[in-house]
């Protein structure tokens, strides 16, 4: 490709230099990174769904639609969410990549995901309000601060957690479940003994907006709405899914458990959670009324009286305190992670995940300030519409297009082998929530209305696969991937390449041929050159670059890649493909 250009050293601010607080957010997580066990990924993966918006969306739920439609509604959701969430888990895991990089090469294109991102960005920072106001109303009930500071608070102890990374979150998530679990568990230990009919009057419950105690189609669907606003919780699962380590002959029953598990199993717990929710605050209804019923601390402090007198609100406001930490964490990380992936690609700048903690703890502090708990069920409603069509497009191309060969058998998630927007997944999103959210107003009747999420997602499902074979599946790569793509001979995954902008190794994976720079690029540095006018794309100019082998157990992130022969160097037999190596990547 002629000489190298002569382009400055790119440098990286401190923060945005140190992973052990980056976490690699917009890249690869390399094998060298993933040190956890599948146990370890899975627990601290689980950890994050110990949040109490479940107890009031599932209270919302059956006292709006009543219990038969209610529970039929959590069901239904938890089903659709199971399901969609296996091939995303599993992908994220195999690939350790995070849902936004999956969903660049699953359908939706380079800039095509950038949408994706504010949508995944915008789930974090709503459930983070939600599950703030949670944690901002157990301390005022428990220690009379008013909602307002309350609100600050809840958003100013996540921050030292959140800037230290997935190491300070494992810590945390680990060191407080025996605490969670015992809170969850006791109440209905406690209504087992003292209100042993609760379970049957609750069975016969009628809301309490006249829905009545039998099924109802309407309330059906929109009670299904409204749970499915947590099928972007996927996206969360999959920023810790990303380090489960490589599978292997020893461990494939563990790691395929743990993905299982810390993946769509989430949602298990969930529903559970909604069900058992919505039956705490009946049980609370008559004694504290039907606004207090719907936050969790209330239902929790009515339960345990019995037993605990008047160690009741202490203890429930503990363990609200305690689950809302555990969840926000999680909402604060991933929101950092989602906002840099937005930024990078639009501003070619990164100063480092953590910045943006801020950023989206501020909106979330906003949302909370205007008392967006009080308009739950239709907040949540309307964002379910846009989530399941982004989460069910995904789906489609991970279960039914690469199966059918329709889109490229691996995720390619690099700048320089793919084309801006992918209309396969991307065109299926954007429909499908448009219709759906046309549908949600009110505009093709009543019946459209309560099921525009069914509408959603069986559009996502389908146009994403008719997309792809309209098009012949050409808008998924730019151009052929010739450093670690399905064709290319790699010795060793691990192996590593120096790139040529940051001067840093990375795994091959995370590396691109790049003719700017005459050599080797990181996925990060690729992103942010804004000057490169996508040259490796574009014919002449985007035929693979020549470079030297990779460095094969050298060292990764921050080392030097040393000792590479160069491709075409006629000591050693004249020119060679790109890669020499001893076998091809399946």
């Amino acid at each position: 490709m002629g000489e190298p250009a002569t382009v400055p050293r790119r440098g990286y601010a401190r923060l945005a230099a140190d992973e052990s607080r980056e976490d690699y957010s917009l890249r690869y997580a390399p094998h060298s990174y993933r040190r956890w066990s599948p146990t370890m990924v899975a627990s601290t993966a689980l950890g994050g769904i110990a949040y109490l918006a479940d107890f009031a969306i599932g209270a919302s739920i059956v006292f709006t639609y009543g219990f038969t439609s209610g529970i039929a509604s959590i069901l239904t959701a938890a089903t659709i969410i199971f399901l969609t969430g296996i091939p995303i888990a599993r992908a994220c895991a195999t690939y350790g990549l995070d849902m936004d990089l999956i969903t660049r090469g699953a359908g939706f294109g380079y800039f095509g995901s950038t949408l994706t991102s504010l949508i995944y960005a915008s789930f974090t920072f709503i459930f983070f309000a939600l599950e703030g106001s949670i944690m901002a109303q157990a301390m005022h009930q428990a220690l009379h601060i008013p909602l307002p500071v309350g609100y600050l608070l809840t958003t100013l102890i996540v921050i030292p957690i959140v800037f230290r990374g997935m190491g300070a979150l494992a810590k945390v998530q680990a060191w407080t479940q025996p605490i969670w679990l015992i809170g969850l568990a006791l109440p209905f230990v406690v209504l087992a003994f003292e209100a042993p009919d609760s379970w049957g009057a609750f069975a016969s419950f009628g809301g309490t907006e006249g829905a009545g105690s039998g099924f109802d189609w309407i309330g059906y669907g929109l009670g299904t709405g409204v749970a499915l606003s947590l099928i972007a919780q996927i996206g969360e699962q999959a920023d810790y899914l990303r380090f489960m380590p490589a599978k292997t002959d020893e461990n494939r029953r563990r790691w395929n458990l743990a993905v299982l598990a810390a993946g769509p199993g989430w949602v298990v717990i969930g529903a559970a959670k909604q069900i058992g929710g919505a039956f705490l605050a009946f049980v609370a209804l008559g004694a504290v009324g039907k606004t207090h019923a719907l936050e969790p601390i209330a239902p929790q402090i009515e339960a345990l009286k019995p037993w605990l007198g008047s160690v009741a609100l202490p203890a429930a406001a503990l363990f609200v305190v305690i689950s809302q930490i555990k969840i926000n964490v999680t909402n604060a990380y991933s929101g950092s992670l989602s906002w840099s992936n937005f930024f990078s690609r639009v501003t070619h700048r990164h100063p480092g995940r953590v910045w943006y903690i801020f950023l989206n703890l501020a909106i979330a502090l906003a949302l909370m300030e205007m008392n967006m708990f009080a308009a739950l069920n239709k907040l949540l409603g309307f964002y379910s519409n846009v989530g399941i069509a982004w989460i069910a497009a995904v789906a489609a191309d991970l279960v039914i297009n690469k199966p059918l060969g329709l889109s490229p058998r691996y995720i390619e998630f690099k700048r320089a082998y793919l084309h801006p927007v992918n209309p396969a997944g991307f065109g299926a999103m954007v429909i499908a929530s448009a219709v759906s959210i046309v549908a949600f107003s009110g505009v093709f009747g009543e019946v459209a209305e309560a099921f525009s999420t069914f509408i959603a997602c069986g559009l996502a499902l389908v146009l994403c696969p008719l997309l792809a074979w309209l098009t012949g599946g050409r808008y998924y790569l730019a151009r052929r991937n010739p450093v670690n793509g399905p064709d290319a001979d790699v010795p060793d995954i691990t192996a590593t390449h120096l790139c040529a902008s940051c001067e840093t190794a990375y795994e091959l994976p995370d590396i691109a041929d790049c003719p700017v720079r005459a050599g080797a690029v990181c996925s990060l540095c690729c992103s942010l050159d804004a000057e490169c006018g996508d040259v490796c794309r574009k014919a002449p100019t985007g035929e693979p670059v020549l470079m030297p082998l990779p460095t094969v157990g050298g060292p990764a992130m921050g080392g030097t890649a040393t000792g590479g022969t160069a491709v075409g160097d006629p000591t050693v037999g004249g020119p060679r493909p790109l890669l020499q190596n001893s076998h091809k990547r399946r």
